[in-house]
């Protein structure tokens, strides 16, 4: 069994996902909790679906952290946050308060896990606009002072058989001390990020880009305040770190496998509610061109610009990433024309459980129609995790388990 603690894990996509892919992963402990929420309803339906039970916490890491077992694998999908360092009076280096990286890395230092599976937002591997590239590798520095490799891809749902366009950047580290990663110094960085890595077996590529290379020990870089202080780098959306050097490339894909919009849509009995009438010109509005005069807080003034959005959704196409915002009145809300009426109207909660590959009337716990709405506009495609887990249990039977039970 892998024992497997869930961080930050919503309506419990990682958890669905992993289980569908194995009988093999024992959730061990989670932790959901919405800040600055007085009804937690994420946390309310991952208790509809998976029971309760004390192993279940709903309090904020940070306060709960020191509760958290020993465990095999550690997952879960976090903010993208300011990760800057600076140092303390007592010339110890410390993080930003309050950004939950520090309590997954607090976590890393007391356990080490074998294995970590972590999701974000793709622009991770772009932040700080001010400093390209700096907050993911103080991630990779953190994971390097604990002795593990990280991969990494950004990875497009609709390239692998899902109806949405959505994209993440998935984080897979493995401690050096397992049999699996001993194998990476036989490779080629080709060859890992192609077809041997973590990751190509489960998300095939056809190419891989020039491979640039960057070091995150060394010089300058002697510890997390360097990397926070003086590092930039342009993260390409697959890579690796081992042993202080990052590589990383372009993946080329060819052709993708997608599933269309229309293929999650209920064709008839639609509740009148989700249809949004005739009157139409506030939608033209939000979903057209736009430039328009702006001024700066100096008094500067500029155009503000945007491009046009498809109105309706384009039905033969995956859609358009899903927000959290989604069937508000909003220039990102789906608006798709009714395969059985022909009228317009909003997606259902239903039809948005299913662009993320949740079964149907997986949020219908009690929570507001609204907040089904925002569950599934944060959370993970499904079908993308059990890839995942099938992947990371033909890694972990490499390993010696008698060896796993002495850690």
């Amino acid at each position: 069994m892998i024992k497997t603690v869930e961080l930050f894990a919503g309506v419990g996509g990682f958890r669905l996902g992993l289980e569908k892919a194995s009988s093999d992963f024992d959730f061990v402990w989670m932790n959901q909790w919405e800040p600055g929420k007085k009804a937690q309803h994420a946390f309310n339906c991952y208790v509809a679906h998976f029971g309760a039970s004390p192993k279940h916490v709903n309090e904020d890491i940070a306060k709960v952290k020191h509760l958290v077992p020993k465990h095999d694998l550690l997952v879960g999908g976090f903010p993208c946050q300011d990760y800057s360092v600076a140092r303390s009076n007592a010339m110890g280096i410390q993080g930003k308060k309050g950004v939950l990286w520090w309590e997954i890395f607090w976590i890393l230092k007391h356990h080490r896990p074998l294995y970590v599976l972590l999701e974000n937002v793709d622009r991770l591997l772009r932040s700080p606009s001010s400093q390209r590239g700096r907050d993911f590798a103080i991630m990779l520095r953190c994971f390097y002072e604990l002795n593990y490799y990280v991969e990494w891809r950004i990875i497009n749902a609709a390239d692998y058989g899902n109806a949405q366009r959505r994209r993440r950047v998935f984080i897979f580290a493995t401690h050096r001390e397992t049999s699996w990663c001993s194998k990476l110094n036989e490779w080629t960085p080709e060859e890992i990020l192609k077809s041997k890595g973590f990751f190509p077996p489960a998300f095939r590529v056809d190419e891989i880009g020039e491979i640039k290379s960057y070091l995150i020990d060394g010089g300058f870089y002697t510890d997390l305040l360097g990397i926070s202080s003086l590092f930039s780098a342009d993260f390409k959306k697959s890579g690796y770190s081992i042993d202080g050097v990052i590589h990383t490339a372009e993946p080329v894909l060819e052709n993708s496998d997608y599933r269309t919009l229309r293929s999650v849509l209920d064709g008839h009995n639609v509740d009148e509610r989700f249809f949004i009438g005739d009157n139409l010109e506030e939608w033209i509005y939000l979903k057209g061109a736009k430039k328009a005069p702006r001024r700066k807080p100096n008094g500067e003034e500029y155009f503000y610009t945007e491009g046009p959005i498809p109105f309706p959704d384009n039905l033969d196409m995956p859609s358009r990433t899903m927000l959290t915002s989604e069937a508000s009145k909003n220039r990102s809300t789906h608006i798709v024309r009714d395969p059985g009426t022909g009228r317009l109207r909003f997606l259902t909660p239903t039809e948005c459980e299913r662009l993320n590959g949740f079964p149907d009337g997986w949020t219908n716990t009690g929570m507001p129609e609204s907040w089904r709405y925002f569950t599934m506009g944060n959370a993970l495609v499904v079908p993308l995790i059990s890839r995942m887990g099938s992947r990371l249990e033909d890694i972990h039977a490499f390993e010696d388990k008698a060896k796993i039970r002495e850690r």
